[in-house]
C-alpha cells in the first residue's frame, strides 16, 4: 500500500507541474529565458486572421503567399495601348505585301486579327512556311510595345470542310487546327517578351466557317489563324473576377 500510496503521489506532482506550465506568467517566463541567455530577444510571429501562413515546406500542401501584382498604370493608359497597338498593326496589313489576307478589327477592348492559310500554312500542314516569319516577327514586336496592357492573347486554328457532303475526321480535322494554333503561339513565345502565361491557343477545326465550303474560294477563307488581343480591365482585377493564370510566380 505504501508503495501505491507514493505512486499516486507522484502522479499527483506531475499533472500539478504540467498544469503549472499550462499557466505560466509570459514575464516569469521571458525573467527565466534571460537569465540563461541574456542576448535573447523576444519574436513575436501573427499570422492573418482567417488565413494560413506560407508552408516551410514546398510540396506539403500550405498556401504560398500571393505576390503583389500591382501597378501604378490607369485604365486609360491601358485603353490607349490597345488602341496604338490596332493602330500600329492597321499600318503593318496596309504595307505588307499579303494584306488580302490579312485583316485587322477592334471591338472595346480586343483586337481581332485573321490570317488566310496562305500566310502561315501550306496545304493540310501545320508547319509554318518562311513567310510567316516575318509577319509573326512583325506581330510579336507590336506585342512587345503593349504587353504590359494586354491581358491575354488567344490563337483560333480554323480548317475547312474539304467535302462539303462529308464532315471532317474529328482527329485529323482537330489535330490539324490544333498544331496550326499552337506553332503560332510558340513562334511568339520564342520572339516576344510577353509573359507565356497570356498566351493561348484554341483548335477549333472546320465548326466555324465565315465562307461556304462548297467552292474552293470559300474553303481558302475557312482555312485561317485568328488572333484575339484583349486589353486589361482594372475594374474586373480589383473584384477579382479574373482569370486564374493573372497571378503569376516566379518559377525556377
Amino acid at each position: 500500500m505504501d508503495t501505491y500510496g507514493d505512486m499516486v503521489t507522484l502522479l499527483l506532482c506531475f499533472f500539478v507541474l504540467l498544469y503549472s506550465m499550462s499557466t505560466i506568467d509570459s514575464a516569469k517566463w521571458e525573467a527565466l529565458v534571460m537569465s540563461f541567455n541574456p542576448m535573447a530577444k523576444q519574436v513575436t510571429t501573427e499570422t492573418p486572421s482567417g488565413g494560413k501562413g506560407p508552408s516551410a515546406d514546398a510540396d506539403d500542401g500550405g498556401v504560398a503567399p500571393e505576390p503583389d501584382v500591382s501597378d501604378n498604370v490607369t485604365q486609360e493608359e491601358i485603353d490607349e495601348d490597345i488602341e496604338s497597338l490596332f493602330q500600329a498593326i492597321q499600318a503593318y496589313i496596309q504595307q505588307t505585301e499579303q494584306q488580302s489576307t490579312i485583316t485587322a478589327a477592334k471591338d472595346g477592348g480586343k483586337i481581332y486579327i485573321s490570317f488566310g492559310e496562305a500566310v502561315f500554312f501550306g496545304p493540310e500542314s501545320s508547319y509554318l512556311l518562311a513567310e510567316a516569319e516575318p509577319v509573326l516577327n512583325a506581330v510579336s514586336g507590336m506585342l512587345d510595345a503593349a504587353s504590359e496592357s494586354i491581358s491575354e492573347v488567344r490563337v483560333l486554328g480554323h480548317t475547312a470542310q474539304g467535302n462539303p457532303t462529308k464532315p471532317n475526321n474529328p482527329k485529323t480535322d482537330r489535330t490539324l487546327s490544333s498544331q496550326r494554333a499552337a506553332n503560332v503561339v510558340i513562334f511568339i513565345q520564342e520572339h516576344s517578351v510577353i509573359a507565356p502565361v497570356k498566351l493561348i491557343s484554341e483548335g477549333i477545326g472546320q465548326w466555324r466557317p465565315v465562307d461556304t465550303n462548297e467552292t474552293s474560294e470559300g474553303r481558302a477563307k475557312n482555312r485561317r489563324v485568328e488572333m484575339i488581343i484583349s486589353g486589361r480591365d482594372l475594374q474586373m482585377e480589383a473584384e477579382g473576377v479574373t482569370s486564374y493564370y493573372t497571378t503569376t510566380y516566379t518559377t525556377h
